[in-house]
Formats: C-alpha cells, structure tokens, sequence
C-alpha cells in the first residue's frame, strides 16, 4: 500500500541555498546527498510524493530525480522555470502550474494560501523557508519547507496529527 508525502524547497545543486537559508551543510554534494538519504530512507518505490516547488537547480534534475524513490509530483515554485514537458522528461509523473487540490481537502501550492476559518480546506506549502512571519503549522495550514521537516518527506498521516492536535 503506498503512502502520500510532501517536501518543498530542496533546492538540489543550489549553493546560494546553503549560505541563504543557513543549511547545515558544508557544500551542495553534502546537502543533495543527505537529503537524497533521508528520502529514500522513509519513501518506498510505490509511495507518492508531492514536491510543492523549488525543486532544484537545472544541472542535475534529472540525476537527482532518478535518485529518488517513489513516484514524484511537482507543483511548480518560483525557481522551477521550465516547461512542464521538460520536468516530465526528468521523471516527475505529473506537473502543475497552479495549486491543486487533494483529496476535496488540502490546498497543495508553493506558496502559502490565504485559507479561512469558514473555508473547508487547508493548505500545504512551501516557499517561506524559515521565515518566522508564519508558524510551521495550525489547524488549516502546514508547511513543508525542508529546514521546517528535517530535509526529509513528511507523510500526510503525520500532518493530520499534528494539525488534529491543534483542535
């Protein structure tokens, strides 16, 4: 049976990332490889994962890709500048220009989406790193900035428990 994940922001190959962010790690090969192992570490080939944007830099998309377990869907960020026909090439099953929604519920954007209390859905997201304008989650919103989920996938399981334990 496979399991729903997301991640955001991994920014693969990017060493501006490393200095901009304030990432643990020394160097890009560092920083791809341990994120790399800390994916395939929770994600099994049959699993999905959405990638919510700003996948990585142009050079190695599709090494990296081919690296990575599972099936791979990506809703387009700000850094990820080609066609939806050359991310497909890389190997990602399906990309989106506009946020999507999963499962009638979750707003799935690279951006944070305003989202209120009235409204039956929440939002999953990226972009926003580290920023300490917006908490990591609450009961209709979280996000999945790597430096926000270890530089590792987080199931949809989890995200429901943590944002039921808002409640």
């Amino acid at each position: 049976m496979s399991s729903i994940y997301f991640i955001a922001d991994t920014h693969f190959s990017d060493e501006n990332i490393i200095r901009y962010e304030n990432r643990p790690f020394q160097n890009i090969t560092q920083m791809n490889n341990e994120i790399i192992y800390r994916w395939n570490c929770v994600i099994k080939n049959n699993d999905i994962v959405y990638i919510l944007g700003d996948f990585g830099a142009e050079k190695n998309e599709y090494s990296i890709l081919s690296q990575l377990n599972g099936n791979k869907y990506l809703v387009k960020g700000n850094h990820d500048k080609y066609s939806n026909e050359y991310y497909r090439h890389t190997g990602f099953i399906e990309v989106y220009d506009m946020p999507i929604i999963l499962n009638e519920f979750w707003i799935l954007s690279h951006k944070p989406m305003y989202v209120n209390k009235n409204m039956p859905y929440a939002n999953i997201f990226g972009h926003i790193h580290n920023s300490p304008m917006f908490h990591t989650y609450s009961n209709q919103h979280y996000c999945v900035s790597v430096e926000r989920i270890n530089y590792t996938p987080i199931s949809l399981n989890e995200i429901i428990q943590k944002i039921q334990s808002q409640n």
